[in-house]
């Protein structure tokens, strides 16, 4: 039997060059869609998985994540005084267990392989968890309770996947299947933004992911690759030569919150759906077409 995914990381440490000015002196990940920050959602998300810790690759200057993630004495007190105690449960609700959390800086910007590598002494030997918080995904159940029960059912790695738009596929990294039945196929490659009319397949990477920890020492001796850093893609296409990985072509839809339109429709999504403001949204944007 596999072992059950405890443990996730979600690599924040990235400038947000896409959302800039937005992100110069937010984290990307901390701007807000609704009326919660990006974060919030990927962690209840990962939480629905039965994910019990959280391992942050933090860069400088984000210490406003972990200070979300932190009792606020002075709000929580003023909250409480007032009787506001709605409010003061919204601004509990992504508080972790004691210890449920570790911050680990990456220390140098050396791309999202070298991110997952850095929380190697936390995961330790358990299979583990991979989420892009800037990749925002609707689904029931959750993306990643998704991919959580691929991983019980076939063991390995999963690759959590999605159909690319149409043309698009040489800006993605994209999967090669053996063959294609049903939504949970083995994979056998992956090539990173293919030229045009060479992709192997349509469907593209999209933000989740369930690794062995042997990943680790595959990205521990990883040369450097596209943009001089090194890749997650590169360090999996290595894992795939000895261990088995299917894509889960996931039932839902993904935002890409690291793009202003991406964060602009996740806004009006979610607005829309939200469960006590979706009617006013719903006017509001009416008003504004």
């Amino acid at each position: 039997m596999s072992q059950r995914v405890k443990k996730a990381v979600l690599p924040v440490a990235g400038l947000g060059t896409r959302v800039l000015p937005g992100a110069k002196t937010t984290p990307k990940n901390m701007l807000n869609v609704v009326d919660r920050p990006i974060l919030s959602y990927i962690v209840e998300e990962a939480r629905a998985a039965g994910i019990e810790h959280f391992v942050f690759i933090v860069g400088r200057g984000q210490g406003a994540i972990e200070d979300y993630f932190d009792t606020s004495p002075e709000i929580e007190g003023i909250l409480q005084g007032k009787g506001k105690l709605d409010i003061l449960a919204d601004v509990r609700r992504d508080l972790p267990e004691p210890g449920g959390m570790s911050f680990v800086r990456q220390m140098a910007p050396l791309g999202l392989g070298h991110a997952v590598w850095c929380a190697r002494h936390i995961v330790a030997d358990e299979p583990f968890a991979v989420m892009l918080p800037d990749m925002l995904m609707t689904a029931k159940p959750p993306a990643l309770a998704q991919a959580v029960a691929a991983f019980e059912q076939v063991g390995g790695n999963i690759v959590v996947v999605e159909p690319v738009p149409e043309g698009e596929a040489h800006k993605y990294g994209i999967v090669a299947l053996d063959g294609r039945d049903g939504r949970l196929n083995r994979m056998t490659g992956m090539v990173e933004k293919p030229a045009p009319g060479t992709e192997p397949s349509n469907l593209f990477i999209s933000g989740r992911y369930i690794l062995q920890p042997d990943i680790f020492e595959v990205l521990e001796t990883q040369e450097r690759g596209a943009g001089g850093e090194i890749q997650l893609t590169d360090g999996m296409a290595n894992l795939m030569k000895t261990q088995a990985f299917h894509a889960l072509e996931y039932d839902g839809t993904t935002y890409d919150c690291g793009d202003k339109i991406g964060l602009l429709r996740a806004n009006v999504a979610f607005a829309l759906a939200h469960p006590e403001l979706g009617e006013a949204a719903r006017r509001a944007i009416a008003l504004l077409l």
